[in-house]
């Protein structure tokens, strides 16, 4: 497979990565042959977090033997310095090894460099001790991460990039290029909205500075990516007209949990309410049938259409609109699946 120089860390990794969320659906030995496909295929870059269940312990157990030529990415959501460590400590082990090769904060709302007790003096540390190679940062909110880009602190940035994404998302891939940052795609198929992976792959591979990481489960959504690094399609017309089909008729349903609609006067859980049908198809989807989440996604139920949502989504989305569809596809997923 071909390779890609990911920014200022001078690492060569191949031109796609493997997204590890999904494989928490999947069992260890699902996982292990995803993964070591994968990597006898020349995917050597594989991302994590810490938050997603046993994702961490599946790369290990299925990779630790080839751990010196594969780098791992993985992310912890601490809000300080002892948090970070905390997760790092876990992340190690869980991992089954002395370093991370990319260690990321994961959507922090704001960018705070010289709190002794923060988040980003808790990276340098880290580094410092050896326990990580490089910092990144990843994050859903378009300013943070052109922040964070231009302020040149971090290694790498990961945010969501994919055929939906606006003129302002793209900017952060030249704003990236220019400042020698590694970047990293996430949400490259928009969490399962986007079905047409020839348009998603062939859209991210014009940016040479852009490293996708497919979010994959199935060795069938594998062997696809694997064939179009053989064969990669060409962005045609043909290819144009499905991104501009899907731009029209799904632009309105991608929401990036950036967070921006906050708070709710009704508190519903928004970032979270508007992408539900996603993460019940690509995430462990058991703690959303809790009673305790179906009364969160039921106070959708109790808005109050002050519009705040609405008015401050940057990227236009009739939220309340896209809250109550929700709802509904939430409930018929929940009377389907709840034992």
């Amino acid at each position: 497979m071909d390779k890609m120089r990911l920014g200022r860390t001078g690492i060569q990794t191949s031109k796609s990565g493997f997204g590890a969320l999904p494989i928490q659906r999947i069992s260890f030995e699902d996982a292990a042959y995803l993964l070591k496909k994968a990597y006898d295929n020349g995917i050597n870059y594989f991302d994590t977090a810490r938050g997603y269940t046993d994702s961490e312990e599946k790369i290990a157990y299925a990779l630790g033997d080839v751990r010196r030529d594969i780098f791992i990415a993985t992310k912890t959501m601490a809000t300080n310095k002892a948090g970070l460590f905390e997760h790092l400590e876990t992340s190690l082990k869980m991992l089954n090894t002395d370093v991370i090769d990319v260690y990321q904060l994961h959507n922090p709302g704001v960018l705070d460099y010289e709190d002794t007790d923060g988040l980003y003096q808790g990276l340098l540390e880290a580094r410092q001790k050896g326990y990580i190679r490089y910092l990144g940062l990843t994050n859903h909110r378009i300013d943070v991460a052109l922040q964070a880009a231009r302020d040149k602190k971090f290694d790498t940035i990961q945010f969501p990039l994919n055929t939906l994404s606006s003129p302002k998302d793209l900017e952060l891939i030249e704003v990236c290029r220019q400042n020698d940052i590694g970047l990293i795609a996430m949400k490259g198929m928009s969490g399962g909205l986007i079905t047409n992976a020839a348009s998603a792959f062939a859209f991210l591979r014009q940016f040479g500075n852009v490293l996708p990481i497919w979010g994959v489960q199935r060795e069938s959504e594998l062997d696809e990516f694997l064939s179009y690094e053989e064969t990669p399609p060409a962005l045609d017309d043909a290819l144009q007209a499905v991104i501009d089909h899907d731009r029209k008729e799904l632009g309105g349903a991608f929401c990036r949990g950036c967070g921006y609609c906050k708070p709710c006067p009704a508190n519903i859980p928004i970032d979270t309410a508007a992408r539900i049908s996603l993460l019940l198809t690509r995430a462990p989807y058991e703690r959303f049938l809790s009673d305790e989440f179906k009364a969160e996604m039921e106070r959708i139920n109790d808005c109050i259409h002050c519009d705040h949502c609405k008015n401050n989504c940057p990227y236009g989305l009739d939220t309340p609109a896209l809250l109550a569809h929700m709802l509904n596809e939430y409930n018929q997923f929940y009377k389907i699946n709840k034992k």
